[in-house]
């Protein structure tokens, strides 16, 4: 093709041969279809996705004013770097086009330009997206659109965040039905549906695969020795040094942790066992100011910083080319997610990605087997669109009333054109329409709530005042953020934030560690916690909420294979734990399901290992328990890892002749559940989100944010009242969808149940807690420990009774 000689011309002056996957994503775009480029991270992915749009522009003649090409990336971080990457063509060749980017932090300023004069290519992020529909004039702004590049789309599509990608996209596909869309993707398992989602329904969806396998060097960083009783954590500090010389000051390296909470510890740990590594590592999280992540971002592309510890923030394609390894601290429960971490390092085509995984208990040595076993059958976790989100949709409605103004006919047809809202109907739409233009069945008393009216002329309805139009503007977005509290030194220079139910446990004079600091709290004032630096000792670090990662399916199925199979290099290593576990009880196996029995001083006890991850097994401890109190009256506690589930029920209960097949039923699920579990607090909780999204709750203006417990009461009011006086609010039904789906998977445990229907039952009474059942004891003592000993004491003293049981056990048999 004649148009793509520029790009030819690009690639042969940087000495480079565009990749084949590369040539059939630019001559598919120039034939205008549209799909989902699948090649792995760093592999050329953004160049095989702009030069098609660029190599259309150049050719068009007269050049077509006005903005061509959207690229939406899920973070701000990403947007800086993409913006150098794809300017550098334009500027080695002198190409004449222009590429900018807005994100909400691009200066008010700069955004007024790009409205006036819009670059030809703009990068942006799905919420700056929103806004830019929410102006008066966004018809004009998007009429030449021609195409939108979806980066990180596994990122986006399953979250409200996809949702709203999904509601924008269907409002420019009405203004320009030839709109072409692409999206990106390293890592997905419904590469099918995850296509078909991004073009939408009207389109014929075309995937592009390419780019070779990324070669992967996973390694283990085992102990001297295994642990047969091992316990969540036990091992991962223990471990500390052996990584410290696995670890080389000269090579660039990301030290992944799960959460915030753990980044914090190991940054800590490293520090004071690398004293003289100072001035070259750093931690990076999402709770840290934006400025010093940035300037950590940036010390590690010159390769000023070699370690860095992090957590998610720097999971997706930022381009970290000078970081040459990652290291993964605990299992990441996801094999997508260990893939996207691995890709960290050696970004670039042909490089080889090399991770360290750091096991923080013995079986999570098995579950990177597992791992390995899944990407050798190229087994990784699907991602879904959420289904009729009605806040984001409430949202959006908004949206277009403060901009091209919003027709109901029309909104109607384009979301028959979406995945996430094509089973709508057209009662629900009706009911969202009252909702915004009279506050429904039960707020039509306020005026505050009565944010739409109707232009009878047009037929469009607008924002009722100036007010609802800028609130609106400022409440845009899905990402709700937690009651946070900013830390700031004394002289004000920020720091981070931490979660307002953190601070408020502190008094004057306690000190605490964040951001890699040891602080001294001094006050808090107008939602900030002023602090000033200390030399104190202390364990004291925030913890925050969202850093709960349940076991994937998919890795959940791999484990449970796994169990049984040999493992060359490290059977031997293995035996004491496994072995350990034969001797007690039995492995399960993915045709048995082991319940263990145990009674000990506080009851009796059953152990069951689905291997369905914590929420699942959250969900059928509340169903099995209901279930034996219908059969016999009792009291029960819990407690579950990602492995399995405990039912604690008093001396002589007897769970066996209990139970029979009507535990394996997934009739009455929810409404059984909702009897052991206080759903409707779970749903209370929800709803402050549901709220927030959906306009119901202001966040309050910048620099003058709302206190959670002032959101939580407005929230609140609200839940009460929908739930009082209009019980079928789809604003409380979504509350309660939500907690099922979400916190405790439901529909993943209709599935759990089914397939432990075909299984063989096989109840094995244990004199001690087996390997695999030693953690969901330390889980019951941790959380009842009331004593003045340890946990970690107390777990010793334990296990050296076990222990010492288990010999005279072994000693009576072979006598």
């Amino acid at each position: 093709m004649d148009e793509l000689k520029p790009i030819h011309a690009f690639f042969k002056n940087r000495k480079w041969k565009p990749f084949p996957f590369q040539e059939e994503a630019w001559q598919a775009y120039l034939s205008g279809e549209s799909g989902l480029l699948h090649v792995p991270t760093g592999s050329g992915k953004t160049y095989a996705a702009v030069m098609g749009p660029f190599a259309r522009m150049m050719a068009q003649q007269p050049k077509r004013k006005g903005l061509k090409a959207l690229y939406l990336t899920p973070l701000r971080a990403l947007t800086r770097d993409l913006e150098t990457a794809i300017k550098e063509p334009l500027l080695q060749e002198q190409w004449p086009l222009k590429v900018g980017s807005r994100t909400g932090d691009t200066a008010t300023a700069e955004k007024r330009k790009q409205m006036l004069n819009p670059p030809d290519l703009l990068l942006t992020t799905p919420e700056s997206l929103a806004v830019m529909i929410s102006q008066p004039d966004a018809e004009d702004i998007f009429k030449n659109l021609e195409v939108v590049i979806l980066d990180e789309w596994h990122e986006l599509m399953a979250s409200k965040r996809g949702s709203l990608c999904e509601l924008s996209l269907s409002y420019l596909r009405s203004i320009n039905p030839e709109l072409q869309t692409w999206a990106l993707s390293a890592s997905i398992g419904n590469l099918e549906e995850a296509a078909k989602v991004a073009v939408g329904r009207g389109q014929e969806a075309k995937i592009i695969s390419g780019g070779s396998d990324r070669n992967l060097d996973l390694d283990c960083l085992l102990p001297e020795k295994i642990d047969r009783f091992p316990w969540a954590g036990h091992l991962g500090f223990a471990l500390r040094e052996s990584l410290i010389k696995e670890l080389d000051p000269d090579v660039s390296t990301l030290i992944f942790t799960n959460t915030r909470s753990q980044a914090e510890r190991w940054y800590e740990a490293i520090s004071v066992l690398k004293p003289d590594m100072e001035k070259h590592m750093a931690l990076h999280h999402s709770s840290l100011e934006r400025e010093e992540r940035e300037a950590v971002e940036e010390a590690v592309k010159t390769g000023a910083l070699k370690w860095v510890v992090c957590t998610s923030s720097l999971d997706l394609g930022v381009d970290f080319q000078p970081v040459e390894r990652v290291v993964q601290i605990g299992s990441p429960k996801m094999i997508a997610r260990m893939l996207q971490r691995a890709g960290r390092s050696a970004h670039r085509p042909g490089g080889k990605s090399r991770l360290l995984f750091v096991p923080t208990n013995s079986w999570e040595i098995l579950e990177l087997e597992a791992v390995k076993k899944a990407l050798k059958n190229k087994h990784i976790e699907p991602r879904r669109p959420l289904k009729k989100p009605i806040d984001v949709l409430l949202q959006h409605m908004m949206t277009l009333a403060c901009g091209p103004g919003l027709k109901m006919d029309e909104l109607w047809l384009s979301l028959k054109e979406t995945y996430s809202f094509s089973e709508i109907t057209r009662e629900e739409i009706n009911w969202c329409r009252q909702f915004l233009t009279r506050g429904g069945e039960t707020l039509q008393a306020y005026p505050q709530f009565h944010k739409l009216e109707i232009d009878e002329i047009s037929g469009k309805y607008r924002p009722a005042n100036p007010r609802v139009e800028k609130l609106h503007r400022m409440s845009i977005g899905t990402i709700v953020s937690r009651e946070s509290v900013r830390v700031s030194y004394t002289n004000r220079s920020r720091i981070g934030s931490v979660e307002e139910s953190f601070i408020s446990k502190l008094k004057r004079g306690d000190v605490f560690q964040f951001a890699g600091k040891k602080l001294e709290f001094v006050l808090l004032k107008d939602m900030t916690a002023y602090v000033k630096a200390s030399k104190a000792p202390t364990n004291t670090i925030p913890s925050w909420d969202g850093g709960r990662f349940p076991i994937s399916e998919t890795l959940g199925q791999a484990f449970r294979e796994t169990l049984n199979e040999k493992h060359p290099g490290l059977d031997r290593f293995l035996e004491p734990l496994l072995g350990t576990q034969k001797k007690i009880s039995v492995l399960p196996s993915p045709e048995i399901l082991l319940i263990e029995k145990w009674s000990s001083k506080q009851g009796e006890h059953i152990f069951v290992y689905p291997f369905e991850g914590k929420s699942v097994h959250e969900g059928l401890t509340q169903l099995w328990g209901y279930r034996f109190a219908q059969r016999q009256a009792s009291t029960f506690s819990f407690s579950v890892n990602d492995y399995g589930f405990e039912i604690v029920g008093p001396k002589d209960y007897d769970f066996q002749a209990l139970f029979d097949d009507d535990f394996f039923s997934d009739h009455n699920l929810v409404e059984e559940i909702g009897q052991s579990l206080q759903i409707g607090q779970l749903s209370q909780r929800q709803f402050r989100e549901i709220a927030q999204i959906a306009g119901l709750v202001f966040t309050g203006y910048p620099g003058a944010a709302k206190t959670g417990r002032q959101m939580q009461i407005s929230s609140s009011l609200l839940y009460e009242v929908f739930r009082k006086h209009e019980p079928n609010n789809l604003l409380i039904r979504q509350s309660f969808d939500e907690v099922l789906a979400n916190s405790l998977e439901s529909g993943r445990m209709r599935k759990t149940l089914q397939r432990l229907s075909q299984m063989k039952i096989e109840w094995v009474e244990i004199d001690t807690p087996s390997p695999l059942s030693f953690p969901l004891v330390v889980e019951t003592i941790a959380t009842s420990n009331l004593s003045n000993e340890s946990l970690e004491m107390k777990i010793a003293r334990l296990k050296r009774g076990w222990e010492k049981k288990n010999e005279d056990t072994s000693r009576e048999r072979r006598h």
